[in-house]
């Protein structure tokens, strides 16, 4: 079956997003319904071998950010990862504006993905940003924000390629939340092959004496103990 736009509305529509958004509230994080089928994750898992579908290969450990690597698509997506992230967007627009206005931030992001990433190659972010990234025994990754320039969509999401518990063990994705006046707050959480987990770029809303506030957050993988953990992430701005 071809991977066409409408099939991937399709699945996206079946997540219950008004739950989700209110996860994302609590927790920064939460899970999508089924995306991808395990064959079409091994499909994508499969690219990473492909080197002329991306612009850069990035070695976590030579940057001293983790061990394991990842690869930048071309713009030129494979037809799931450009379907998904087109269907993914409008459902996560609504989440994007209602934290913008509870922080009292502009929400610049226009009704369409198309228009939004014109706007970020019009400022200079034209480069691709989607990710394919791969890990074995002993890789992980470093708590990080992926924030590539001044336009920034708040939202992201990562699905897994790989059957948790099966494929590999370990290899959790962390969240670390930094709380004014108190200890940071960490959640692990095991990504279901062929899932999403849509989690916040940099920041949530978080109600406080005076309002709201912006609490940051990070995010990285724990170690990956045994096996092969490849996911794809999917970024809704370009990088400068």
């Amino acid at each position: 079956m071809e991977f066409t736009r409408a099939e991937a509305g399709r699945r996206v529509a079946g997540t219950d997003w008004s739950a989700l958004a209110a996860e994302l509230d609590e927790h920064g994080s939460a899970p999508t319904g089924p995306l991808l089928t395990a064959r079409e994750c091994a499909g994508l898992a499969a690219l990473y071998d492909e080197p002329e579908l991306f612009r850069t290969t990035v070695d976590l450990a030579r940057h001293r950010f983790g061990s394991g690597g990842y690869r930048y698509f071309t713009h030129d997506l494979p037809a799931p990862v450009a379907a998904l992230r087109a269907a993914l967007y409008p459902c996560l627009l609504p989440v994007a504006r209602d934290w913008a206005a509870r922080l009292g931030r502009p929400a610049p992001w226009p009704d369409s993905l198309d228009e939004w990433l014109e706007r970020c190659h019009a400022d200079g972010q034209d480069r691709s940003a989607q990710i394919l990234l791969r890990y074995g025994p002993g890789d992980w990754n470093a708590l990080h924000r992926d924030v590539f320039g001044e336009l920034v969509f708040p939202l992201q999401v990562v699905i897994a390629l790989d059957a948790y518990g099966s494929d590999y063990t370990g290899g959790e994705f962390l969240m670390v939340e930094q709380r004014p006046r108190a200890q940071s707050r960490g959640t692990a959480t095991a990504l279901e092959q062929g899932h999403g987990l849509v989690f916040t770029t940099r920041d949530r809303p978080v109600r406080s004496r005076r309002g709201w506030s912006a609490g940051a957050m990070r995010h990285g993988v724990s170690t990956v103990r045994s096996g092969h953990r490849r996911t794809l992430g999917l970024v809704f701005h370009d990088a400068a």
